[in-house]
C-alpha cells in the first residue's frame, strides 16, 4: 500500500509544512494537504508522488513574491488534485520530462505559462483551469491529453504546441487570449478536437513550420484575425469545424500548404459532450489512406513494419470487396503488439495505423490514447478494474497505446493489480474488438514474457510488429530530417562525424535510437550557442542556421 502523509499546518497529527512532509515521503507516497495558503516553492526532480487538496479548491500553492514556478519536476512522476497553484514571473506548473496527471487543479501565472510540458514529458490533464498567464499551456517535445478544461484571459496565446509535440486536446474551452488561441509550430502534430476557441487577438488557430495537426469538430469564432491559418509546408486534418465571426478568410491556406480539408457540419460542434455512443456511419476517405501509407513510406528504416501495416490494410479493403460481394467474411481483431527497442518509431506507427482505421472506415475517430501501468492499475482491491474500464472506454472509437505493457505483469511486491489490469483488458478487448484497435508496445524479450501471463491474452492480437534498431546510416538521415524540420543544416564533414559516432556509440538494450539522434542534436545545438556567442558580432543567418564538425565533438565529450 502506498503511504499517506498529511499537511496540516497548526494543527496536531500532520506535519505543519508540505517541505517537512516532502522530506519523509517516500516513491507512491500520497500526500494530503489540509485547507489554507502556503507559500513554498516546490522542486520535485525524480519523484514519484501525488499531492491532492483535502477539500478541492482549499489549497493555494502561492509563491507570486519569489518569481519561481509553483511546483517544477525534472524526471518525475506527479499526480496533483484539487490544487491552486500560482506564480509570478515564472511558469506556474513546469514539467521536464516525466509524466505529469493534473486533475480538477487551477492555475495563474503573471509571466510564463500556466503549464509548460518539455524534454519529451506527458501529460494527462483533465477539468484544468488556466486564467491570467501569460501563456496557457506550452507543450514542447511533449505529447498526452488535455481535455475538459479551461484557458481564459492570457496575455499572449493560449496553447502552444512546438518542436514536434503531438498532444490531444479534445472538450476545452480557449477564450479571451490577446493573441493567438492555440499556436502549432516546429513540425508539431497535435489533435484538436470538439474545442471552443474564441474572442482571440489575433488567429483562433494558427499553424507554421512543417506542422501537420488534425483540427476536428471544433467551433472557432469571435476572433479578430482568421479562424484557422496553416502556413506553408504545412499539412494535417482539417474535418468538420465551424468558423463564425473571423476575419476573412475564416480558413486561410498559405500557398505550398497542403491540408486535408472537410467541410464543417450545419450545426455547432458539441463540446465537453464526453463520451458518446460509437456512430457507426462511418465515412470513408481513399484518398486519406493513400496519403497515410505515404506517410508511412516515408519513415526511416521499418521495411518490415511497413509491409506488416500495408498487409494489413491490403486484408481489411479485401473483406470490404467481399462483404460487397455477399461472401461470408471472418472475424478480424485489429489489436496489434510492437516489439523492439525505445526510439524505433512504434509510436508514430501506432498513430498512423488509426488514422488508417479511421480513413478505411473501421473506426469512428481514429483518435490516439497513450498510457502506462500506473494509469491502469490502482491502489487496492477493485480499483484496477474500475480504472482500466474508465481509460479503455474513453478510448473507445480510437487506438489504446500500451507502453512497456510487461510492466503489467510484472510483481512490485505486496498486492500485485498488474494482473487484474490485464484479465480486465482481455474480456473488453473481446467485447468491443470492432469498435477498437489495442496495441502494446515493449522490448522483444519482456513481452513475450507478458503474453505467457494470461491464457486468453496472446489470441486477442492480430499480429506481433518487430521494430528493428535503426543502423548508423539511418540515424544519420534522422538527424538530417530533424534538423531541416528546426530549420538548421549540417555543414559539409558533419555527416561523416555522425556516422562515426553511431558506429562506436554502445547500442544495447537501453540504446534510444531515434530519441538518441534528437538528443544529440539537441546537444549539437547548444554546443553551437556557445560557439555562436564567441564570435564577438553578430550572426549571419547561414550562421545561425549551420551545425559544424566542432558542435558535434563538443556535445559528445
Amino acid at each position: 500500500m502506498s503511504q499517506v502523509l498529511t499537511v496540516t499546518p497548526g494543527r496536531p497529527g500532520g506535519f505543519p509544512t508540505l517541505r517537512d512532509a516532502l522530506e519523509v515521503a517516500d516513491d507512491d507516497t500520497v500526500i494530503t494537504i489540509a485547507a489554507g495558503t502556503y507559500n513554498e516553492a516546490l522542486r520535485l526532480d525524480g519523484r514519484r508522488l501525488t499531492l491532492v487538496a483535502a477539500e478541492p479548491g482549499t489549497v493555494t500553492i502561492d509563491v507570486v513574491s519569489v518569481d519561481q514556478p509553483a511546483v517544477r519536476a525534472r524526471g518525475a512522476e506527479l499526480t496533483l488534485r484539487g490544487l491552486v497553484l500560482q506564480a509570478g514571473d515564472a511558469n506556474a506548473v513546469e514539467i521536464v520530462g516525466g509524466r505529469l496527471t493534473i486533475e480538477n487543479c487551477e492555475v495563474r501565472a503573471r509571466y510564463g505559462a500556466g503549464l509548460a510540458v518539455t524534454d519529451r514529458g506527458t501529460v494527462q490533464a483533465s477539468e484544468l483551469v488556466v486564467k491570467g498567464a501569460e501563456f496557457g499551456v506550452l507543450i514542447e517535445d511533449s505529447t498526452g491529453v488535455i481535455e475538459r478544461s479551461e484557458i481564459s484571459d492570457v496575455t499572449a496565446d493560449g496553447v502552444i504546441a512546438r518542436l514536434g509535440a503531438d498532444p490531444i486536446i479534445r472538450d476545452t474551452t480557449i477564450a479571451g487570449c490577446r493573441y493567438r488561441g492555440i499556436y502549432v509550430y516546429q513540425a508539431s502534430n497535435p489533435t484538436i478536437e470538439r474545442c471552443e476557441v474564441s474572442r482571440t487577438g489575433d488567429a483562433g488557430i494558427s499553424v507554421a513550420h512543417h506542422s501537420s495537426p488534425t483540427i476536428r469538430e471544433s467551433w472557432i469564432h469571435d476572433a479578430s484575425g482568421v479562424g484557422i491559418f496553416v502556413g506553408r509546408g504545412c499539412g494535417g486534418l482539417i474535418e468538420g469545424n465551424t468558423l463564425e465571426s473571423t476575419a476573412s478568410p475564416a480558413l486561410q491556406i498559405d500557398e505550398g500548404a497542403h491540408p486535408t480539408v472537410i467541410a464543417a457540419r450545419a450545426d455547432r460542434p458539441r463540446v465537453n459532450a464526453g463520451h458518446q455512443p460509437i456512430d457507426r456511419a462511418i465515412q470513408k476517405d481513399p484518398d486519406r489512406v493513400e496519403k497515410l501509407l505515404a506517410d508511412l513510406d516515408g519513415m526511416i528504416g521499418l521495411a518490415g513494419v511497413k509491409n506488416e501495416v500495408r498487409t494489413l490494410i491490403d486484408e481489411i479493403q479485401v473483406n470490404e470487396w467481399r462483404r460487397a460481394a455477399g461472401l461470408s467474411v471472418g472475424a478480424v481483431s485489429h489489436h496489434l503488439i510492437f516489439t523492439g527497442a525505445p526510439g524505433t518509431g512504434k509510436t508514430t506507427v501506432a498513430r498512423i495505423y488509426g488514422e488508417l482505421l479511421k480513413a478505411l472506415g473501421v473506426l469512428p475517430n481514429g483518435a490516439f490514447r497513450e498510457v502506462s501501468r500506473r494509469d491502469l492499475v490502482g491502489q487496492y482491491i477493485g480499483h484496477t478494474a474500475e480504472k482500466t474500464t474508465e481509460v479503455f472506454t474513453s478510448a473507445i472509437g480510437g487506438v489504446l497505446f500500451i507502453d512497456e505493457a510487461y510492466t503489467l505483469t510484472r510483481s512490485t511486491g505486496g498486492s500485485d493489480f498488474g494482473r487484474e489490469a490485464v484479465d480486465t483488458l482481455v474480456k473488453l478487448m473481446e467485447d468491443h474488438r470492432d469498435e477498437i484497435a489495442v496495441i502494446v508496445a515493449g522490448y522483444t524479450k519482456d513481452m513475450a514474457d507478458f503474453l505467457d501471463a494470461n491464457a486468453g491474452l496472446a489470441s486477442r492480437f492480430a499480429k506481433t510488429m518487430e521494430f528493428e534498431n535503426y543502423e548508423p546510416e539511418q540515424l544519420v538521415l534522422i538527424v538530417h530530417r530533424i534538423a531541416e524540420n528546426d530549420d538548421y543544416m549540417l555543414a559539409p564533414g558533419l555527416s561523416d562525424g555522425l556516422l562515426e559516432w553511431f558506429h562506436q556509440v554502445e547500442r544495447d538494450q537501453n540504446f534510444g535510437n531515434a530519441r538518441e539522434a534528437r538528443r544529440l542534436l539537441e546537444g549539437m545545438r547548444k554546443m553551437q550557442s556557445t560557439r555562436l556567442r564567441g564570435l564577438g558580432r553578430v550572426p549571419s543567418r547561414d550562421d545561425l542556421r549551420t551545425l559544424v564538425l566542432d558542435d558535434l565533438i563538443n556535445a559528445t565529450r
